[in-house]
């Protein structure tokens, strides 16, 4: 299949790339998740048919917001999008033929479902091992990986890089420089300044060793309790560098809990109004948000129950120090939170000490969250100056 589009040296390099495994380690913006889904669209799809394509990730919240809408955007600005061809209830797409399905790890079932020709992993280092066995076994022709390296200790490293039957391709923004807005390559460039190590695994796309972590009180969960001692929803604006973050948050057990349920850029406040009720808050439900007035105004008049946050010279440390007296417990599909939990870290002096400000950086679901243990403690503190959530 010939058409007349433009592709980026990381596309011509998966192209290229002939053994079963082909491995994407690259920095912020490199391009490696769009070439790859041009590639899958606009040559393997047309190779022939009746083949599967597997599109996965690990919770489908992300996998919405990222490789999925690359993937009609790339189809329409091909021309060839056809609306009848697109199953969105079960995330289905034909092309020539051919079914592209979008899958996430929420569900264990899936992962040991039909085989396929050809599986793409999106920020596979969000799966574990077990999820790299089955998907495997059960892919006949290609399979492709992308991540960002933000740990130097993952099965992807230790087991499928080393492999024989395994291309492995680098790549940073400069890759795809062409296609990137100035603003985005000043962004990150900046981060030579912000941080070193941050500019290496988002800048260079090199293994990178996160020191000086905010928060180290969590954990992985399957699920968000059903009986929460109370239950609000903190919600950060973003838009187009910026996710949006939405966290649905409890308290059981005298530990919170933590639930992902949007996190994407792009987003009106209509989107996110549409997006809250898709994923079942009600109006009945509190929520703590950025303090953005024309933003709350707007998500009010839609009928949500939302309230500014409090903000002030010393919001964000007090917040810090609430969440850090909780175990923090996470739910399994909450990726994006999980990754800035394991990324926001202090500022650090010339000499390489602590201080006691954060990084700017991977703290929009962060944010929420800190908005509502805010919320609550000062709910608290005004009614009974009461110990804070008890």
């Amino acid at each position: 299949m010939e058409k007349n589009v433009k592709v980026s040296a990381v596309f011509r390099r998966n192209y290229e790339a002939s053994t079963k495994i082909v491995v994407n380690q690259g920095g912020s913006r490199s391009g490696k998740t769009f070439s790859i889904l041009q590639l899958l669209i606009l040559v393997k799809a047309f190779e022939a048919t009746d083949m599967v394509f597997s599109i996965v990730r690990r919770s489908m919240p992300a996998l919405k917001a990222s490789a999925m809408r690359d993937f009609f955007e790339i189809l329409k600005s091909a021309d060839l999008y056809d609306e009848r061809h697109h199953n969105k209830t079960e995330n289905t797409y034909m092309l020539n033929g051919n079914l592209f399905e979008f899958m996430s790890l929420d569900q264990p079932q899936k992962k040991r479902g039909a085989k396929r020709a050809y599986l793409f992993i999106n920020e596979a280092n969000e799966l574990n091992l077990e999820d790299w066995v089955q998907l495997s076994l059960r892919t006949e022709k290609q399979i492709f990986l992308d991540f960002n390296p933000s740990m130097d200790e993952h099965w992807i490293y230790d087991i499928v890089i080393p492999r024989k039957d395994c291309t492995f391709i680098h790549s940073t923004y400069l890759d795809n420089v062409q296609f990137l807005p100035p603003e985005m390559v000043r962004e990150i460039e900046n981060l030579k300044q912000v941080d070193e190590n941050y500019w290496r695994i988002y800048g260079l796309g090199e293994i990178g060793q996160i020191q000086g972590l905010v928060l180290t009180n969590w954990a992985v969960v399957d699920s968000f309790p059903t009986d929460c001692k109370w239950t609000s929803y903190g919600l950060d604006f973003g838009f187009s560098n910026d996710p949006t973050a939405l966290i649905r948050t409890g308290l059981w057990g005298g530990e919170l809990y933590a639930d992902e349920l949007i996190y994407s850029r792009g987003l009106t406040n209509q989107d996110i109004a549409k997006w809250m009720h898709d994923v079942g808050v009600t109006r009945a439900d509190e929520i703590i948000a950025d303090n953005q007035p024309k933003c709350i105004f707007e998500i009010r008049k839609e009928g949500f129950n939302v309230k500014p946050t409090f903000k002030g010279p010393d919001s964000i440390i007090t917040g810090i120090d609430i969440l850090k007296r909780f175990r923090i417990n996470v739910t399994k599909r909450s990726v994006n939170l999980m990754r800035e939990l394991k990324n926001y870290k202090w500022k650090e002096d010339a000499a390489g000490k602590p201080l006691n400000v954060p990084v700017d950086r991977f703290n929009h679901g962060i944010d929420a969250l800190r908005y509502v243990v805010m919320d609550r403690n000062l709910a608290y503190t005004r009614k009974s100056r009461a110990k804070v959530f008890h």
